[in-house]
């Protein structure tokens, strides 16, 4: 119903949006950019030809598209008018029951400009809101829907009180896949004449875990160093040690060899600069591809949930990972 050719194509970037962040400089800004979440975005521009929609709440990890799908779907509704008839909070900013009350019952009260008979209000991180601010917001939905829909973001459902959750149509998010990520590293790098090398995009998306605001970060940290980006300078502009590093280290331990794995975890804190609990977690999702016996595994898992645990309290980290590894050299005694 309503045309979206007035919008910047993705990859048009003013001179004024140089010096963004390059999240935002190339968030997308339809939903047919929006990477991913291919069945999300079918309802969410079907709402839009229909020019009705009801009130939405997105759930799922960060950086999956949760906000960039809600400011796509209100630039391709309300077109010219998006200022106007568009509010976006963040809720862990503006948590209270008197955000409620007032800024959010004045905007939702109020007549749309344009021929979209509603607004939309967008409150991100909607989990952090207080319960109160959340029981005031649900009489605040249903009184103004005529004029006014609602969208709520969250990382996690069920921190949204039940009776918003009714009011909503939920829509779950999912962690973005290698092949989502890589296209937009793609046309990200092509943009700004960066060059992937061989195996870069696989490091990038083993840092980013599915998060591509993590994974573009990742590469814009990469470019400040060279044109050229290599699976060896995205894992030290990150942080992260490599895969088989790890791996070596924890099948150092499991051979028995102490003193060997020892070595390999004092040069990945001193080479990498990682931390106690980023080391763990990088061991742990190395578990299931070493060559010990699933009965073994469980048990390591084990002994990791444990070890973290004890970091979590705050019990040295230095001493904890040696403790670990320990326990791996015993474990195949």
């Amino acid at each position: 119903m309503f045309a979206i050719s007035h919008l910047v194509p993705l990859m048009t970037v003013s001179k004024s949006d140089d010096l963004l962040p390059w999240t935002e400089k190339y968030r997308p800004r339809t939903l047919s950019e929006v990477a991913g979440q291919v069945e999300i975005v079918k309802s969410l521009s079907a709402f839009v030809s229909e020019c009705n929609m009801p009130n939405l709440l997105f759930s799922g990890p960060p950086g999956v598209g949760k906000t960039t799908s809600s400011l796509a779907l209100a630039k391709d509704l309300f077109g010219k008018e998006y200022l106007s008839n568009f509010l976006e909070l963040n809720a862990s900013d503006d948590r209270g029951i008197d955000v409620v009350r007032g800024r959010i019952k004045d905007f939702a009260r109020s007549v749309s400009i344009g021929e979209v008979p509603f607004k939309l209000i967008f409150l991100d991180e909607a989990d952090a809101l207080t319960s109160d601010a959340q029981h005031a917001l649900r009489r605040t939905m249903e009184s103004n829907s005529r004029v006014t829909r609602f969208i709520l973001s969250c990382n996690y459902s069920s921190k949204i009180i039940e009776p918003l959750q009714s009011r909503c149509a939920v829509f779950r998010f999912v962690q973005l896949n290698q092949d989502e990520v890589s296209k937009m590293l793609d046309k990200v790098a092509k943009a700004e004449s960066l060059s992937l090398e061989k195996g870069s995009t696989e490091a990038i998306f083993y840092v980013s875990e599915g998060d591509l605001r993590r994974a573009i970060n990742c590469l814009q940290g990469c470019a400040l160093h060279s044109k050229k980006i290599t699976a060896d300078l995205v894992h030290k502009t990150s942080s992260r040690a490599k895969p088989k590093e790890v791996v070596e280290m924890m099948e150092l331990a499991l051979k028995g060899d102490f003193q060997k794995s020892r070595e390999s975890l004092n040069k990945l804190m001193i080479s990498y600069g990682l931390g106690g609990e980023d080391i763990l977690m990088q061991m742990y999702r190395e578990v299931s591809g070493l060559s010990i016996p699933e009965d073994k595994k469980m048990v390591l898992i084990g002994h990791i949930g444990e070890f973290n645990f004890r970091m979590v309290e705050g019990a040295n980290e230095r001493i904890q990972l040696e403790a670990l590894l320990a326990q791996m050299v015993l474990l195949v005694k």
